[in-house]
């Protein structure tokens, strides 16, 4: 934005680049008219100048030759007695000798009138063309931006940030997707995506972009917030992180003249830039972006140990579920070999009660498989006791 002050009331107000740059150009238009009024002014008074100080440097000429002339007529007629047709002779060869010089004298002024008023008149055909050919191009400009639909002013708009991206592509976005959106499926696109992914593919940032103009001359103004439902719902379903407006809407606004928008408090992640901010909205999210992606590594980091210690305890249920379920079976085997021994060989009752103390060892052997507890388990492994100590959130192994 621009400050102007101005000179006849001393306000001071705030333009953009477009309405600084349209007084400019009023600014420029009219000192030309001025410098060519002035100049115009000047050489005319040039020429007058020049004329008067020819007449006047003939005038004085003529004089003092018409003096001197008349003087060596007066010394001719002096003589006239020494011979009458010598005398006339040399008399009209003088007064034919002066009239020659004088006459050579007025040529010269004419001449130079001559060549003033050309010159004139070649300055001020020179004005006048360049005049004509602004003033033409100024109407082809403005027939030309009359024929102009909302749409094409739009893909304009589009050309320049496109242009704008691409001139710094190779050195600010190496490793940056920007292109535009075909993917019509979900029954609506946006105009272009921004996504920009670290060395091992990572997304750091990504950014669904919609560019809005119109003409001076069209009939229905929209406002930004018009666009505001559709860029949300084109950013959610293409998969963004942000959504961005670049807009010359409402061109009278202080809100959007201010600079980058913040409209979150209507959707999400969006916001409303000028074109002029268009590559600094990119540059901050995807710093802010850059910023927090250690903390995402970190994060993932620690669910993924998260994960190993879940199948660890996933690992040692299943163990112990298998154990009881292979103990029952045992069990009831033995009971029915037991049972069968009491009914048919009362002679095996030592077999009997061998059988019945491995059934009480088993019993143990159940009872201390239930007992099996992760403490237990990790107790002389210092690595296992750290990791699930930082999962209970102390630094002490848990011991019993």
């Amino acid at each position: 934005m621009q400050d102007v002050k101005c000179p006849h009331c001393s306000q001071t107000f705030s333009i953009d680049g477009a309405g600084f740059a349209e007084i400019q150009k009023q600014v420029r238009d009219s000192e030309f008219e001025r410098d060519l009024h002035e100049r115009l002014k000047l050489a005319e008074l040039d020429k007058h100048s020049a004329v008067a100080l020819a007449e006047a440097k003939a005038l004085n000429e003529l004089q003092k030759t018409a003096a001197e002339k008349d003087s060596q007529i007066q010394q001719l007629i002096a003589k006239l007695d020494a011979g009458e047709v010598e005398q006339k002779l040399a008399i009209t060869a003088a007064v034919g000798a002066v009239e020659k010089e004088r006459d050579e004298l007025k040529n010269g002024l004419n001449r130079a009138g001559l060549e003033k008023e050309r010159d004139e008149k070649s300055l001020r055909d020179k004005y006048e063309t360049q005049i004509k050919d602004r003033d033409e191009s100024i109407e082809r400009l403005r027939d030309m931006k009359a024929r102009l639909s909302t749409k094409m002013v739009g893909e304009t708009l589009e050309q320049h940030c496109e242009t704008t991206f691409n001139q710094l592509r190779a050195t600010a976005f190496p490793r940056s997707y920007f292109e535009k959106d075909n993917d019509a499926r979900a029954g609506s696109k946006g105009d272009y995506i921004f996504r920009e992914c670290d060395e091992a593919d990572t997304e750091i940032v990504s950014i669904m972009f919609e560019m809005k103009n119109e003409t001076d001359g069209t009939a229905t103004k929209r406002k930004n917030e018009d666009f505001f439902k559709e860029l949300h719902k084109d950013r959610v379903e293409k998969g963004c992180e942000y959504a961005i407006l670049v807009s010359l809407l409402e061109p009278d606004s202080e809100l959007y003249n201010s600079g980058i928008v913040d409209v979150s408090h209507r959707h999400p992640k969006m916001y409303v830039v000028r074109p002029q901010f268009f590559i600094p909205i990119i540059t901050l999210l995807r710093n802010a972006a850059l910023s927090s992606l250690k903390y995402k590594s970190e994060l993932a980091l620690v669910k993924s140990q998260n994960i190993d210690v879940t199948n660890f305890e996933d690992d040692l249920e299943t163990f112990k579920d298998a154990f009881g379920k292979n103990y029952d079976l045992a069990s009831r085997r033995f009971q029915t070999a037991i049972d069968e021994i009491d009914k048919s060989i009362e002679h095996l009752e030592k077999t009997k009660k061998a059988l019945q103390g491995t059934d009480r060892n088993l019993r143990l052997a159940n009872d201390k498989a239930q007992d099996v507890t992760i403490k237990k388990l990790t107790r002389g492994n210092p690595t296992m006791a750290a990791k699930f100590a930082e999962l209970d959130g102390s630094d002490t192994p848990h011991t019993e």
